[in-house]
C-alpha cells in the first residue's frame, strides 16, 4: 500500500516523498527488507533500493543482518538470513520543553521516537519574564550536549499552559503572567537558524505525545486533560489534533462551575486550590502529603478529595456533552488524585449525566510526568517524518552534519 500522496511530479519532490515514506515505514514497522519497503511504498524494488542507498549515505538508516533481529515472538528467523534496513536512532534528535509554573521539563528523543534523556528543573513561573524563561529552557536542552552534536538537533518544541494560535503566538498565559508573546519567534531568536522550532499549548502537546507513542489511542475521539496549577485540554480525533476555529479547542479550564466561589474549573480543582484549602488543616502540606493523606483516609483530606471528585465529574459531563469523547486521558501531578477517587467520580457522573449520553472511559496516564515535553519533541519528530523535512528538501539528501561542513 502506498502511504504517500505525491504533492508534485518533479523528480526532487518524488525522491523526497519516497524518502519520507521509507522513514515512516521503518519507524512504524521496525526493520524491513527492501522488498517489504517496496510493497509499503508502492514502488518497485529497484526504486526502493535507490532510496535506501541515499538514506544510508545520509546516515539516517543502516543495513542489519536478519539474524541480528528477533521476530515478534523473540525467536530467530527461519530460513536463509537476509539483509534488513533499519532506522539509525542516534542519527538525529529532537528536544521538547515544557515551561510550567513550578518546574521546567526537557526531553530528548531520538529518530526512533524514544526518550534518551530527560531532566526536570525547579522554576518559578508565576509572572516570569518570557525571554528569560525561554533562554533558561534552551540552556537546559544544550547543557549536556557537545558542540559537535549541535548539527544533529533537528527540532525543538516548546509547550506552555496558555492560549496560543497554531503559529505559536501566545494571546494569554495567565498562570505564567504572559500576554501577547511570540513564543516561536522568541525561541528562534535564541537558536541557530537551521534548527526548526515549534510551540504548542501543553494540553495539545500532551495529546500529541500520547497519540504518537500509543497507536491504539489514535482511533476515535480522545480528550486529553493536563491538571497542574491550571487545567489544559487537547482534542485528538482519529489521530489528528483538533484545534478549533481559533486554536482554542479543549480549553476546559475556562468552563464555568456551579459553585459561585470559583470563576471556572481551573480555579476550582487545580493544584493551588487544593493546597490552599488543605494547608488550612496542615500548613506544611504539599501535593504528595495530601495524596498520602487521602490514601490513609485522613478525614480532612478525604473531604477535600470528595469535593474535587464532584467538580471533576461536572467537567467530564460537560466535556461529554460538547465533544462526545470515547475516552478521557489524564496527565499532570494533580491527576494522580483520580485513581484514589475514581469510584466517587463515576457515581457523580452517573448522577449528572443524562441517560442518552454515554460515559467515556477515563484513564490516568502514569507515564505522563514528561507528557507535554515529550509531546513537544514528538511534534518535531513528526515534522521531520513529513514533507516539511528540510534535510530531505534539497537537490540531494545530505547527512545531519552537512551544514557544519
Amino acid at each position: 500500500m502506498n502511504h504517500v500522496t505525491f504533492a508534485s511530479s518533479s523528480p526532487r519532490r518524488i525522491r523526497q516523498s519516497n524518502s519520507v515514506a521509507t522513514l515512516n515505514a521503518l519507524h512504524r514497522f521496525g526493520p524491513l527488507s527492501r522488498a517489504d519497503l517496496a510493497r509499503h511504498m508502492g514502488v518497485n524494488r529497484s526504486s526502493a533500493g535507490n532510496i535506501v542507498l541515499e538514506l544510508v549515505e545520509a546516515g539516517l538508516v543502516r543495513e542489519v543482518a536478519e539474524n541480528d533481529v528477533a521476530n515478534p515472538a523473540g525467536q530467530p528467523r527461519a530460513g536463509r538470513p537476509g539483509i534488513l534496513v533499519e532506522i539509525v536512532p542516534e542519527a538525529v534528535f529532537f528536544a521538547g520543553i515544557e515551561i510550567g509554573v513550578e518546574h521546567m521539563t526537557c526531553v530528548e528523543i531520538d529518530l526512533a521516537g524514544k526518550i534518551v534523556r530527560s531532566a526536570m528543573t525547579r522554576f518559578e513561573g508565576h509572572d516570569s519574564d518570557p525571554e528569560a524563561a525561554v533562554h533558561m529552557a534552551i540552556e537546559q536542552v544544550f547543557l549536556e550536549m557537545r558542540k559537535d552534536s549541535l548539527a544533529r538537533c533537528q527540532g525543538i518544541g516548546i509547550a506552555v499552559p496558555g492560549q496560543m494560535n497554531q503559529d505559536g503566538f501566545i494571546h494569554v498565559a495567565p498562570i505564567l503572567g504572559w500576554r501577547n508573546v511570540d513564543l516561536t519567534g522568541l525561541a528562534r531568536s535564541l537558536l541557530p537558524a537551521e534548527i526548526p522550532v515549534s510551540a504548542e499549548n501543553d494540553g495539545n502537546a500532551f495529546g500529541i505525545g500520547i497519540t504518537y507513542s500509543q497507536p491504539e489511542a489514535a482511533s476515535g475521539v480522545t480528550f486529553f486533560m493536563v491538571i497542574e496549577n491550571g487545567v489544559g485540554g487537547g482534542i485528538v480525533i482519529d489521530g489528528k489534533l483538533f484545534r478549533g476555529g481559533n486554536g482554542l479547542a479543549g480549553e476546559v479550564g475556562h468552563l464555568k462551575t456551579r459553585n459561585p466561589t470559583y470563576r471556572n474549573l481551573e480555579q476550582a480543582f487545580g493544584r493551588d486550590r487544593i493546597l490552599s484549602s488543605y494547608r488550612q488543616y496542615r500548613p506544611d502540606a504539599d501535593l504528595d502529603l495530601f495524596l498520602r493523606d487521602v490514601r490513609d483516609r485522613v478525614p480532612q483530606a478525604v473531604q477535600l478529595a470528595e469535593e474535587w471528585a464532584v467538580l471533576f465529574a461536572f467537567a467530564v459531563v460537560q466535556i461529554s456533552r460538547l465533544i462526545d469523547p470515547n475516552r478521557i486521558v489524564l496527565g499532570g501531578s494533580v491527576a494522580e488524585l483520580y485513581p484514589l477517587v475514581a469510584a466517587r467520580v463515576d457515581a457523580h457522573i452517573r448522577e449528572l449525566q443524562a441517560a442518552t449520553f454515554p460515559i467515556p472511559e477515563i484513564v490516568f496516564n502514569e507515564s505522563a510526568i514528561y507528557g507535554a515535553a515529550f509531546g513537544a519533541a514528538c511534534m518535531m519528530h513528526q515534522r521531520f517524518m513529513s514533507l516539511d523535512n528540510q534535510m530531505l528538501n534539497k537537490d540531494a539528501v545530505s547527512g545531519p552534519d552537512a551544514s557544519a561542513s
